[in-house]
């Protein structure tokens, strides 16, 4: 008797966290949430390579072309390695654009998956997408801070010494400044305690957090008008480098094409890939879309394309200029490639101007990340997975004000703890779990759904959902190989999101359901009395 018991608790059990969320009720939800539609498609498409040009192709392809600690480079192959990371990208984003025509609510791949695959699937795949954005906007902040003090350093014949030099405990968390204070010979005496605990504060980051949570509270239209303003900038100054960078190109820094083989081209793919994550935020915003049948298809796919042309010149002429197969690779590189190598060629005036993009292009990136982690949470809130005070729209600008705090402070103490390598490392994790969901999703809603109109559908199904799935699970499970530290503390966020999800989401969606019960029986009764 008692085994029977078991049984049906645990048939129960994973009978309701398998239970599927109808997208007409997530429409029916979706109409009464109160966002202003402002977006257009050229607004997505802004938004678009706001999100995705930024620390990758600042920073990333560097460490992508030569190698990093766990890596190896893939040399002048990171034009193929770019070609792979496209691949798996346009896969999932055509799946992403079906889904983002036929459910255009707030959420993303989070939403697509209650639609296919449950309520606890919804939630995991929620709390990765905050690996994916939440993580990635902090190593993002961070990245912005490294930048602007490099470029506050070359206006040192005019500004006072404590901006151009101000102590590492301000301007690093405190690991970094640990590394910082021993590499100049110096103990962390000059570091602070409060109580005994070490302060160590990124200010510059901290700063630039603030001020992007600000923009947002104000509202999207606002906040694409800033990434128009950074993206024209970044765009210009990439132009700037390629067409400076191509008179200095040597064809024998070409060869050899890929010093590292395969492996060095494959694991070049993994570490770029992080320069393209981005496009799948736009997803995350349909609900604000004036007309997201149309226009986030050419959102989503049209920024994709246009960053993969401009990522493609960019690796040709940085790999032409600079030999990335030699064995002794300058530091500098792997931080500023591009500047870097203008400052090689005696070109110190690119190499400010290329300065001047890298903050805006950083900029907009951290607009769009905030942009989409907050729109996420909502949708989780409203799905009862979090408290529902995050439910809460400004009365005059109509944004979540409290996610868009909440999300500002919590990656303001990210900057002090963060390790950046493996923060870029789980967020490509992330991204790559999220866009597999999303083709398996894309091919059950053709079974379970087939009759649902689809403004979009991803042309030779299931192929094309099925070569997403290979090239991001290929790529993801080659690159556990290399990075222990990353591929060991996915798991481990994982875990913790199972957790929540049981303590909270999963007990407050069974009080809510109870709730509905004892409401209905209540009102048959009072018929019956009647």
């Amino acid at each position: 008797m008692e085994n029977e018991q078991n049984k049906g608790l645990f048939s129960n059990f994973f009978r309701k966290i398998l239970t599927r969320k109808n997208p007409d009720e997530m429409l029916a939800d979706a109409s009464k949430a109160g966002f202003q539609k402002t977006l257009g498609a050229i607004d997505l498409i802004i938004l678009g390579i706001g999100a995705i040009i930024g620390s990758g192709i600042f920073a990333v392809v560097g460490i992508a072309a030569a190698g990093g600690n766990e890596s190896l480079g893939a040399g002048p192959g990171l034009v193929v390695s770019m070609i792979i990371a496209t691949f798996a990208c346009i896969f999932s984003a055509l799946c992403y654009s079906e889904f983002a025509t036929m459910i255009p609510v707030a959420g993303g791949a989070y939403t697509y998956t209650f639609a296919t695959l449950g309520e606890f699937a919804a939630w995991m795949v929620g709390w990765v997408l905050m690996l994916e954005y939440a993580v990635g906007y902090v190593a993002v902040a961070c990245a912005w801070s490294n930048h602007f003090m490099q470029f506050v350093k070359g206006f040192s014949a005019y500004l006072p010494n404590w901006l151009v030099n101000p102590p590492i405990w301000l301007i690093s968390d405190y690991k970094n400044a640990v590394i910082q204070l021993n590499a100049l010979g110096q103990t962390t005496a000059s570091i602070p305690h409060i109580f005994g605990i070490p302060i160590s504060i990124n200010l510059p980051a901290c700063i630039i957090v603030a001020i992007i949570t600000s923009i947002l509270v104000k509202g999207t239209k606002d906040s694409t008008k800033m990434a128009t303003i950074m993206v024209a900038v970044k765009l210009a100054v990439i132009g700037l480098f390629v067409l400076v960078g191509a008179f200095y190109v040597k064809p024998e820094n070409w060869v050899p094409f890929a010093p590292n083989g395969m492996s060095g081209i494959f694991m070049g793919a993994f570490i770029i890939f992080f320069a393209y994550i981005g496009f799948d935020a736009l997803a995350t915003a349909a609900e604000e879309c004036k007309n997201p049948q149309k226009d986030l298809p050419i959102g989503i796919i049209g920024s994709l394309i246009a960053t993969t042309v401009v990522y493609v010149a960019v690796a040709l002429v940085l790999t032409g200029v600079y030999c990335t197969s030699s064995p002794n690779i300058d530091p500098g590189f792997l931080k500023a490639p591009m500047a870097y190598v203008m400052c090689m060629v005696h070109q110190d005036w690119a190499a400010g101007l290329i300065s001047i993009g890298s903050l805006a292009g950083l900029t907009s990136v951290l607009l769009v990340l905030q942009l989409a982690s907050t729109r996420i949470l909502y949708a989780m809130s409203r799905d009862n997975f979090l408290p529902s005070v995050f439910q809460k729209l400004h009365p005059k600008y109509s944004t979540p004000h409290v996610l868009t705090l909440l999300v500002g402070v919590v990656c303001m103490i990210g900057t002090m703890t963060l390790d950046l390598d493996v923060a870029a490392q789980l967020c490509n994790f992330g991204t790559f779990t999220s866009f597999i969901i999303v083709c398996v999703a894309v091919l059950i809603l053709r079974k379970i759904d087939p009759d649902r109109p689809r403004p979009f559908k991803v042309p030779c199904s299931p192929l094309f959902p099925s070569l997403g799935i290979a090239f991001c699970g290929g790529l993801m499970l080659y690159s556990m190989k290399s990075l222990t530290a990353s591929a060991l503390m996915f798991p481990v966020w994982l875990l913790i999101g199972l957790g929540i999800y049981l303590q909270y989401g999963y007990v407050k969606n069974r009080k809510i359901e109870i709730n509905k019960l004892n409401s209905t029986n209540k009102d048959e009764k009072e018929l019956i009395t009647k």
